[in-house]
């Protein structure tokens, strides 16, 4: 892969994303956000979709559920829907 690096991309995150991001980098010992963010991208670029994205909103590609009013405060993930 190519090291230089000619485009900057701005990605806005929630609090619980960018929690989750950090948690990823120093459970990996990784020296930047940034890089932990590029190693992300990667292995998720690896990981076939299931369907292509045909009719989905891009709010269905957070990383935590949302609610009506934006990100859902709390717990989230497959045990997360009992709560409600």
């Amino acid at each position: 892969m190519n090291d230089m690096r000619d485009e900057r991309l701005q990605v806005m995150l929630s609090p619980e994303e960018l929690a989750a991001v950090d948690d990823f980098r120093f459970k990996r010992r990784m020296p930047t956000r940034a890089a932990a963010v590029r190693e992300l991208l990667k292995l998720g670029l690896t990981v076939q979709a299931s369907d292509g994205g045909s009719g989905i909103k891009s709010s269905n590609y957070g990383v935590f559920s949302r609610g009506p009013d934006g990100h859902t405060r709390g717990r989230s993930g497959p045990d997360a829907a009992d709560e409600r």
